[in-house]
């Protein structure tokens, strides 16, 4: 084939994965994809006719477009009901919302698409107190199914709260923002958007609901059930209603709520007549509402209208805890935990090549993309520190050097600044400590380049599951006249790989747990520490905004300025360790 269609193939290949073509050289691994789309293509051009259809089949869709239509199998629509749009929106009928107006709206009835709070409970029994907490929840569900709503409520507080400790207790900060806001409808968020002031009603503990709220919606109140505590730990007891007025008096909370209502007028969303809390009902000169029929067709809020991106989250559940969703989880768990330790020690005890395929085999799905750039690192050279090459990443698990070890297919060293003894241990490639010491940590690295040694550095310094990366040390650009950026990208359907405030021993079998765990590995052009792209001779500090901003071009994240100490200020509360 010429060198037209050779470099014509290269850039089919790279279009599928958004990178650009990269020289002749690139064509190998892309060329038989070219030869079938091309072929697939004369196929769709010749204008030779279809075989005909087989009277069996004919009848077979006919068969099965009738027992569509049948009544008997379709759900009909009573006599008079209206039709609904697509995408409902608020009630049209409602007056104009002023920015002079204080809103006062039901989280459960109004904010969120699905009212059901048992997987925000879920979340507690697991996160917060364990699996077996989790599993006694999920059998007392179809128990609740049969009770009222404040009684259900009630009984799944005992259940969740029975025992934790309230200092410690940061499941409400660290792990349930990230699911409220995937609750978060489009619609009932563009009206309570509007108004000036807005307060914020709960049927769930205030501890639960108050910081995502807050701290991602804006909302200046926030009223939920308070929960009864005995010498620190909570009893799994919600208070009376006059024990909660003597608590939102110590907080504050009524002086508050009356400022913001006095020479204001206010309008409640969420409610009907009879289900009006009496704290509010005397305030409310219009009430609307909304029916469930009407919520399921309510959009998701999407990620750019949020008015604070949730970057941090934690806990190990990636799904929402839906009761048919944790049933099916409960399910999986006994094979998930034999198949990741057989992964695990597949990895460890096979070489790259055998234990890939296994693990292909089991249901991991790993991709490289475009490699081919990275085959002139492995070429010789002179010297000990020519031969050695540092390789700069996003951080997502544990497993980052490991799958880029496993994509060059040769050792490399993983320098971290925390790692458990198991995971040491357990470890196929070689790991070194370093000590957050700036000058003992280059010498560090500086004699493993000397070496002859390929490293692999994550310069954000910790995790981040969500698509932002964090700002970059500038430390490996003061190590190597050149880097190899690597973008890195997991998917995940259960469980979570990464934990800021639990056992990270376990990170890397939760991972493995996953029915199909997925990596992609992308390696970037090499890269410049000394010039920019114009000659320019540039800072460390500019060579590490470099190539964070390459990563993130090529994975489609955010670059941030936040660092590690505002990630585990927001989910462990304190420095990191």
């Amino acid at each position: 084939m010429s060198n037209l269609h050779t470099e014509k193939a290269s850039g089919v290949f790279c279009q599928k994965f958004n990178t650009k073509p990269r020289g002749p050289n690139c064509t190998n691994a892309s060329l038989s994809l070219y030869i079938e789309i091309s072929f697939c293509s004369k196929r769709r051009t010749t204008n030779e006719k279809m075989p005909p259809k087989s009277s069996l089949l004919s009848f077979s869709r006919a068969l099965f477009k009738l027992l569509l239509t049948n009544p008997l199998f379709s759900h009909q629509r009573p006599a008079g009901t209206p039709k609904l749009p697509k995408h409902p929106s608020p009630p049209r009928g409602a007056p104009p919302i002023l920015p002079s107006q204080t809103l006062i709206f039901s989280v459960e009835r109004w904010l969120l698409r699905s009212s059901s709070v048992f997987p925000y409970f879920m979340i507690v029994a697991f996160e917060g107190g364990g699996i077996f907490r989790a599993l006694i929840l999920l059998f007392f569900f179809p128990l609740l199914r049969c009770l009222s709503s404040e009684t259900r409520v009630k009984l799944m507080v005992m259940i969740c709260f029975a025992g934790l400790r309230k200092e410690t207790f940061r499941v409400g900060r660290a792990v349930l923002p990230k699911f409220f806001m995937e609750d978060v409808g489009e619609e009932g968020f563009d009206a309570v958007m509007r108004g000036g002031t807005r307060v914020a009603m709960s049927e769930m503990p205030r501890v639960m609901v108050e910081s995502f709220l807050k701290e991602y919606l804006g909302v200046e109140v926030v009223i939920g059930r308070e929960l009864k505590e005995l010498a620190g730990f909570y009893t799994g007891l919600l208070m009376e209603e006059e024990e909660e007025e003597e608590e939102e008096e110590d907080r504050g909370m009524k002086m508050k709520l009356k400022e913001l209502i006095d020479g204001r007028e206010v309008v409640g969303f969420g409610w009907q007549g009879k289900d009006l809390p009496h704290k509010i009902s005397s305030f409310c000169k219009d009430v609307h509402s909304v029916s469930e029929r009407e919520k399921r067709g309510w959009r998701a809020l999407p990620r750019p209208k949020h008015p604070k991106p949730v970057i941090f989250h934690d806990g190990r559940i990636a799904f929402r805890p839906t009761p048919a969703a944790v049933l099916a989880m409960f399910t999986w768990l006994p094979f998930g935990i034999i198949l990741s330790v057989f992964r695990s020690l597949v990895f460890i005890l096979l070489p790259y090549r055998i234990s890939i395929a296994i693990g292909a085999l089991t249901g991991m799905t790993n991709r490289v993309i475009d490699p081919i750039n990275s085959l002139h690192l492995q070429r010789p050279r002179t010297t000990a520190r020519s031969r050695s090459c540092l390789y700069i990443c996003n951080h997502r698990t544990l497993l980052d050097p490991v799958y880029i070890s496993a994509a060059l297919n040769k050792p490399v060293t993983a320098v971290v600044y925390s790692l458990s003894p198991v995971s040491e241990l357990i470890s196929p490639i070689k790991t070194v400590r370093l000590t957050r010491s700036k000058e003992e940590d280059r010498r560090r690295m500086e004699n493993l380049l000397r070496r002859g040694d390929d490293l692999v550095v994550c310069p954000e310094g910790t995790t981040c599951r969500e698509p932002y990366l964090l700002r970059f040390s500038p430390l490996f650009a003061e190590l190597a006249d050149e880097v190899v950026p690597v973008a890195l990208r997991t998917e995940v359907q259960m469980f979570y790989g990464t934990t800021a405030s639990g056992c990270k021993w376990m990170d890397s079998f939760y991972f493995l747990m996953n029915p199909r765990p997925g990596y992609a590995v992308e390696f970037l052009r090499e890269m410049s520490t000394v010039c920019d792209g114009n000659g320019r001779r540039c800072a460390a500090w500019e060579a590490a905004n470099s190539a964070q901003a390459e990563i993130g071009g090529a994975l489609g994240f955010v670059c941030t300025s936040l660092t590690r100490r505002d990630k585990y200020q927001i989910l462990a509360g304190n420095d990191g360790v």
